[in-house]
């Protein structure tokens, strides 16, 4: 998912496909949704973004990783290696 905010337009773009959209629904006024012909989604469009939610939110992340199962894959990755 890539995060795109235009400060000058107040718009917030999540994209979440490399597929080209083919139509747009339109959930309320100025949040959009855009789809593939076959119904899946391809990004989620927010206008006048900083009126509906704190922008500073959506911008930042945090990545929670369950430490018990990175570890198990990083095992298997040096036993894979052969290390």
């Amino acid at each position: 998912m890539k995060v795109h905010y235009d400060e000058e337009i107040d718009a917030l773009y999540l994209k979440l496909s490399d597929q080209n959209p083919d139509g747009v629904i339109e959930i309320t006024e100025g949040i959009n949704i855009d789809t593939t012909a076959d119904g899946k989604l391809t990004g989620i469009e927010i206008l006048k973004a900083s009126q509906k939610m704190n922008i500073n939110t959506i911008l930042s992340y945090t990545l929670e990783l369950d430490q018990g199962i990175l570890g198990q894959k990083i095992a298997e990755q040096i036993v894979g290696d052969g290390r």
